[in-house]
């Protein structure tokens, strides 16, 4: 197999899509974000990355905080939509007839439509250059409960997340193993081995 040489470019894909909401309950809006990620385990630690011209990151450098709501495929339309319109004079929870739901420790909006939504409180803005990186600390997860199963874990499979690849959404696939499942021993030689 060749490989073609490009100039440097943002080619690490798939990435999460995301809709990021911001402001107020009164006074909210919601931008799509697809630069975004996990930073730290302890403490908790996401990030976003935006464009200053944006209408949204003077409302989150202002207050400080944040909401990270994981997209399906049922929200495309509205996390794409979210993504081109400016919320400086449209109300995007009314017009992508969004539910605002109150957080726990931010001012900010959760979206209740969404599978699970992240607090954030932002630690540290990084001006990287086109984009400026808010690097945050989670205060709270929100996790649908229809995706909880009985051992009070999240099943994850079952939202139908999509992700964002270089200029398209796409729904993410099936499963095909676990964090360790290259170097996990199999039960059935385990069994073998203690009744040996």
């Amino acid at each position: 197999m060749s490989k073609q040489i490009w100039k440097p470019g943002t080619f690490l894909y798939p990435i999460p899509a995301v809709m990021v909401s911001c402001g107020t309950m009164e006074k909210s809006n919601i931008v799509t974000v697809a630069w975004t990620g996990i930073l730290n385990t302890n403490p908790a630690m996401l990030y976003i990355s935006l464009r200053p011209t944006r209408y949204s990151y003077t409302i989150i450098k202002e207050q400080g905080e944040f909401v990270i709501n994981l997209t399906t495929e049922k929200l495309a339309y509205a996390t794409d939509w979210c993504g081109v319109k400016s919320g400086r004079n449209i109300d995007k929870f009314k017009e992508m007839h969004l539910t605002k739901e109150k957080g726990n420790f931010v001012k900010c909006p959760l979206i209740k439509e969404s599978p699970v939504s992240v607090e954030c409180k932002v630690k540290e803005i990084k001006e990287l250059g086109s984009h400026h990186m808010f690097i945050a600390e989670v205060l709270a997860i929100h996790a649908d409960e229809s995706y909880i199963d009985e051992k009070g874990a999240f099943d994850i499979s079952k939202c139908k997340l999509i992700t964002y690849n270089n200029g398209g959404y796409y729904a993410l696939g099936k499963k095909i193993g676990k964090f360790g499942f290259s170097v996990e021993k199999k039960k059935t030689k385990l069994k073998r081995r203690k009744t040996k």
